[in-house]
């Protein structure tokens, strides 16, 4: 069997390198290991697909990708947030702009997407089922794809756009790893980001299932002398093994060293309030509840599984009559609900991650054409390669605009 270009890999990147070479002329075989291609794009967003982000312009899309951005600017610059917006509607799929400039299908339904993705590769190239076995090499050239059938399918072009690791059940199993090592390209260890953090204190599991609105958080870290490195206003979650939630999965993108205790995270409970209004706010609850112990005094201030938690960690008796509780007691309570602090102990498996950190060497791939320096002819797209953002659609606009790039450098020749 024989191609113009072998695709590996049928998740976003692989889906628009497919069809977007496919579209310029190329005869595409698109290898994919599942039944069915953009199994992990299905349940991104919570399976709403926060496609992209309408952020201002490049620097801004840069600034949002702490994983080599710089290395982006040649995807972005040649298909920019907007450009996939007209993409995606020009083929029938409304989009609405949320907050924090999220973009995803006014359906609210990733299958939309998906469905697009999948009528855009499947009308511009073969779909075949397998699973890349070895990349086929003479003189430093792609020569085309072996697969764990046996069956060689011979090409001049391949584009590696497997995944990374994360989310293993949809596919990403790190074949592309394998691949790109088997080239002779170096491989940056991958490990989790946009991943849910484990917590040292165990008051988290007592509050298993609790969910934050409107708190912030600073994550400090105590190797730089108590550096904060990063804050955020917005949700997050309790669970048995620490917190998760928007705020926590972004702020785990900035712990680049994990070091067990190293990073602390101090939640502001309510952040709308100085700690002299705080204060004027418990005055008056304790002033409407003056003859109650202080335990029962809290249930206005706290969502009621977080009130026996914060008693205790304030260390006021719980059958302190509230007209008792002194001033120095009080300002405690304040800074305490200011910054409730826990001590981060790891990330979450790679498995639980929403994208990988790591990958093959950006500086083994030409940014402006997406391939390989060192073998003529295979590309790289997507999470395959070392780059990650933080959350709000930044990640699906790397995998789109690279896969893009690849598939109009693979095609060029045609074109």
């Amino acid at each position: 069997m024989r191609a113009d270009l072998i695709v590996i890999g049928a998740g976003p990147a692989g889906m628009m390198a497919a069809g977007t070479a496919g579209e310029n002329g190329c005869d595409v075989i698109l290898l994919e290991r599942n039944e069915k291609p953009g199994r992990k794009l299905m349940i991104t967003g919570k399976g709403r697909c926060n496609v992209s982000n309408n952020c201002s312009g490049i620097q801004e899309l840069i600034s949002n990708v702490p994983g080599n951005g710089r290395f982006l600017y040649g995807a972005f610059s040649r298909f920019m947030p907007s450009d996939l917006a007209e993409f995606i509607e020009s083929r029938g799929v409304p989009l609405k702009v949320e907050r924090g400039n999220r973009i995803f299908p006014s359906s609210d339904k990733a299958s939309d997407i998906v469905d697009l993705f999948r009528g855009y590769a499947g009308k511009n190239s073969r779909l075949i089922q397998g699973r890349a076995d070895e990349l086929l090499i003479e003189k430093s050239r792609i020569k085309g794809v072996k697969l764990e059938s046996g069956e060689i399918i011979n090409s001049d072009k391949v584009i590696v756009a497997t995944g990374g690791v994360s989310y293993p059940l949809t596919g990403s199993t790190g074949d592309g790893y394998r691949l790109a090592r088997q080239a002779g390209h170096r491989v940056v260890d991958p490990v989790p980001s946009l991943v849910p953090l484990e917590i040292h204190e165990g008051f988290c599991s007592e509050l298993m299932g609790l969910s934050l609105r409107n708190s912030s958080i600073r994550v400090i870290d105590t190797a730089k002398n108590g550096k904060v490195i990063y804050t955020d206003f917005g949700e997050m979650l309790f669970t048995h093994f620490g917190v998760s939630g928007p705020m926590i999965l972004s702020a785990s993108a900035h712990i680049t060293e994990m070091e067990k205790m190293r990073y602390k995270i101090a939640i502001d409970l309510k952040p709308a309030l100085t700690p002299e209004q705080l204060d004027a706010r418990l005055l008056r609850d304790f002033g409407e509840n003056i003859n109650r112990n202080y335990i029962n005094a809290l249930d206005s201030l706290l969502p009621k599984k977080l009130v026996p938690v914060i008693a205790k960690l304030s260390g006021i008796p719980f059958n302190l009559k509230v007209n008792q509780i002194s001033k120095e007691q009080r300002a405690g309570l304040v800074h305490l609900l200011k910054n409730l602090t826990v001590t981060v102990t790891d990330f979450r498996p790679v498995e639980e991650a929403i994208v990988t950190r790591g990958g093959v060497d950006t500086r083994e791939i030409n940014p402006s054409t997406m391939e390989s320096k060192l073998i003529s002819g295979l590309y790289f797209a997507g999470e395959v390669i070392d780059t990650d953002a933080y959350t709000g659609g930044f990640n699906l606009h790397i995998a789109f605009s690279t896969g893009r790039l690849a598939g109009i450098s693979a095609s060029e020749e045609r074109i």
